[in-house]
């Protein structure tokens, strides 16, 4: 019961942290260098902690609460978008994570999560504007997402220690 009680704790501090980092990006002025609606992703350096230390449940479940939370504060539209891209990240971030990891490491599954973000979320536009001609965003999305996703997953890198420490210090309770 107590590991139970632990792993939802850690999760929920693990998602208020995703839904800070979100928060907070969201704050940020568009960069002029960077094309309409691109964005780093911070909150999923700890969706992808979550896939690779605490199992694939615990970052869907991250996944859906930023996803609720983007509902909440940016409507159906933006939530159907976030869902979308991030229930297929999550999914390209897990089997990268089970199949691949070793040999791709955190900045290959940060970039093919991002891929699959922003190709979740173009088939939802596409969905939501019964039209195709979201298509044509499609390379300005790939290249962006390429370079998003190596920078989340050098940041990764980069705080995997305090994720980490953090983390030692629920199973100590």
């Amino acid at each position: 019961m107590k590991t139970k009680t632990q792993k939802i704790a850690l999760t929920g501090v693990l998602a208020a942290q995703a839904l800070a980092l979100s928060f907070l990006e969201n704050l940020l002025p568009a960069l002029p260098f960077l094309p309409p609606g691109v964005k780093l992703g911070l909150s999923n350096i700890v969706t992808m902690f979550c896939a690779g230390s605490l199992g694939f449940t615990t970052a869907f479940c991250v996944t859906v609460i930023k996803s609720l939370f983007v509902f909440l504060t940016r409507g159906a539209t933006a939530f159907f978008m976030s869902l979308g891209g991030g229930l297929l990240s999550t999914l390209a971030m897990c089997l990268m994570i089970k199949f691949v990891k070793n040999k791709s490491g955190y900045v290959g599954v940060a970039v093919a999560s991002s891929v699959c973000h922003n190709f979740g979320q173009l088939a939802v536009s596409i969905i939501i504007t019964k039209t195709t001609a979201m298509l044509s965003y499609a390379p300005v999305l790939l290249l962006s997402a390429v370079i998003m996703g190596f920078i989340t997953g050098t940041v990764l890198k980069l705080v995997m220690p305090l994720l980490i420490k953090q983390s030692k210090h629920f199973k100590s309770l």
